[in-house]
């Protein structure tokens, strides 16, 4: 049922009348800086899932149940661009979608966000993150990207293909800035 699209300007047309939409992604990808860039040219909130649904001080993860209520609440506004994966989540928030952008970067671009984003934020919370979350990179994160594309992207297809939805998959900065200079177009 979900449409993938291949045109980015299509894609850029459509995503200029959106209200709602998810940029999902593997950390360290760019799914936060393109998420910030959106919300500011289309006018919509900015909604981080980390620090607006996941994660308490010390680093301490919300309760399922809790990250679900908060999430409900939040998609049921008119307008917001929401920053973040969690599959365990699409059956809440896709169908609430007019748009999904998967930034779907190489694995070593992903590992080369990230390293360049500790060496900014370490020991320090980044603004998308819950306040005494300080930046941190684990042996485990390091894994979880690296594994990204054979362990979790089959699970985000399957469950993105359930609902009738536009998706725009950017695998390079070059897509990624050809939308923005798209989208910096429209009326």
């Amino acid at each position: 049922m979900a449409t993938y699209l291949s045109d980015i300007a299509k894609a850029a047309f459509l995503l200029s009348g959106a209200k709602r939409v998810l940029v999902i992604g593997c950390s360290g990808g760019g799914k936060t800086t393109l998420a910030r860039w959106l919300s500011a040219r289309l006018d919509l909130p900015f909604v981080s899932m980390d620090q607006a649904f996941f994660w308490l001080p010390g680093w301490v993860s919300r309760p399922r149940q809790e990250q679900r209520s908060l999430i409900a609440e939040r998609i049921a506004e008119p307008e917001w661009i929401m920053d973040g994966t969690n599959p365990s989540s699409f059956d809440l928030r896709v169908p609430r979608a007019d748009f999904v952008i998967w930034v779907r970067m190489p694995r070593r671009l992903c590992l080369w966000g990230v390293a360049r984003r500790w060496l900014k934020w370490r020991g320090r919370a980044r603004p998308e993150m819950a306040d005494g979350c300080p930046e941190r990179v684990s042996r485990d994160f390091i894994r979880y990207i690296w594994t990204f594309e054979h362990e979790f992207a089959p699970k985000i297809v399957a469950e993105l293909r359930r609902y009738a939805v536009p998706i725009l998959e950017i695998r390079s900065r070059a897509q990624m800035r050809r939308l923005l200079d798209l989208l910096a177009l429209q009326p």
